[in-house]
């Protein structure tokens, strides 16, 4: 394993351009989430399960919405590393019309039938009611998401990072001020409970598009484009971006849906156990804050790469990202480890919740390298480099032939406590990572999709 490469200051600079402010976005977002679920767990595990659970639609929309902006930035970053702004703008409103379609369908299932939606992960009426009040109010800001989201992805693949982070970074703090005023009933506010931090979400997601909107104009940057120029595409160029996005769109849709499967069978454990996975969610997602930024640069270096023709540093490019993830989760992991104590004091949970979140924490943190690898070739190579369709092959295999079946046999059949079966599931990351190891080394997933 060669490290000559941490002597390439250009190569670190320019990664760092991009990886420290996506890391840094991440890292308040992480933060932020966590506030919370930990002014949410003031009111008890069951209202901590209902955001939980409630926030599993968003997770899926979010997720189809990432599939499909990062299926069409890879044509943006090669665009941009050809220093073509035309067909950028063009992708742009693509992706702006595809999302916002896709929001509309979560919006009209999160405001009209929210308690048939939570149904599906828990049979709690506690929960569900919880849950409905949350998902009736949040669910009228999917389409801003989804328009934010497509411009977001696009800024990124173009190296406007800056931007994006104080947008995000300002909705995150608006939305925690004011979803900690209403849940509590601070300053002229009455007190709402949950329903306050719909609210604060709803609100500061909307801001966020606002806020993206007006620096895109107002910087005069390249994607400042009217709207005859965003939406008049032609049709043979969207069915082009189409034929690469929609395996990456169908790609997060049977992860996502995996993953909400996952939840569902943690939250007929026990509502104790979903609650313990929810408060271990928010610390991955803390642990993912430097690896969120180092693949996403690797993602767009790797697409300016290919379009700019250069496409043995692309791969070496994702050798050397894959090198640092790896060690970087080492550090990470050993920090959650130490953490754990800490963390259960934040919340009011019974004993059985405090045991389920430590060792979920310390199952975690034992595996958090082969998910980093797996994030890397996945995010940095296979997605950026176009190979969408052996991704989606894969994806769905690791999933529903391994993690499910092996979730439910460890739940269901063994009746194993909820760290278990979690370290169960983490059987489709090992079996995925032999197989996006073998795929990076082949140089099969490099392909030039705009000089063509």
């Amino acid at each position: 394993m060669s490290l000559s490469f941490l002597r390439d200051r250009a190569f670190l600079k320019e990664m760092l351009v991009i990886a420290v402010p996506i890391s840094f976005q991440q890292l308040i977002n992480a933060s932020l989430n966590m506030i919370d679920v930990i002014m949410v767990g003031q009111l008890g595990e069951a209202s901590i399960a209902a955001l939980g659970l409630s926030n599993q639609v968003f997770f899926v929309l979010i997720l189809l919405m990432f599939g499909t902006t990062s299926g069409m930035a890879i044509f943006t970053a090669q665009f941009w590393g050809k220093q073509e702004i035309e067909p950028i703008r063009k992708v742009l409103g693509m992706s702006i019309v595809t999302t916002s379609l896709i929001a509309l369908v979560f919006t009209l299932a999160a405001t009209v039938m929210p308690r048939t939606v939570l149904g599906f992960y828990t049979n709690d009426s506690a929960v569900i009611e919880i849950g409905a009040q949350y998902l009736r109010i949040v669910g009228f800001s999917y389409i801003p998401v989804a328009i934010a989201t497509s411009y977001i992805a696009v800024m990124r693949s173009i190296q406007l990072v800056r931007m994006t982070v104080v947008a995000t970074v300002s909705a995150l703090v608006f939305k925690t001020i004011l979803g900690y005023m209403l849940i509590f009933g601070i300053w002229i506010f009455p007190p709402l409970g949950v329903r306050g931090a719909a609210i604060g979400t709803a609100s500061g997601w909307t801001l966020e598009l606002i806020l993206l909107i007006g620096f895109v104009y107002a910087q005069r940057t390249p994607l400042a484009a009217n709207f005859a120029t965003l939406f008049s595409f032609p049709a043979a160029f969207f069915a082009r971006v189409l034929k690469t996005t929609l395996p990456a769109m169908a790609n997060e849709l049977f992860w996502s849906v995996g993953i909400t499967t996952y939840n569902a069978i943690y939250a007929h454990i026990g509502t104790d156990s979903i609650a313990a996975i929810n408060i271990n969610a928010t610390m991955e997602e803390l642990g993912f804050v430097v690896f969120m930024g180092l693949g996403n640069a690797c993602a767009v270096m790797v697409g300016n790469r290919i379009g700019a023709g250069k496409k043995d540093e692309a791969y070496e490019t994702v050798r050397r990202v894959i090198i640092l993830s790896v060690s970087a989760a080492w550090i990470v992991g050993l920090v959650v480890t130490l953490l754990r104590d800490t963390v259960v004091g934040l919340y009011d949970l019974s004993p059985s919740g405090i045991h389920n979140v430590r060792m979920l924490m310390l199952m975690m943190a034992c595996t958090l390298w082969i998910r980093m690898f797996n994030f890397s070739t996945f995010i940095g190579a296979l997605r950026a480099g176009g190979d969408t369709r052996f991704a989606l092959v894969m994806e769905i295999c690791s999933i529903w032939l391994i993690g499910v079946p092996a979730a439910y046999f460890a739940a269901f059949v063994l009746r194993l406590p909820v760290y278990y079966v979690y370290l169960f599931v983490i059987l489709e990351e090992i079996a995925k990572a032999f197989v996006s190891a073998w795929r990076f080394r082949s140089k099969k997933w490099i392909h030039d999709l705009v000089n063509i």
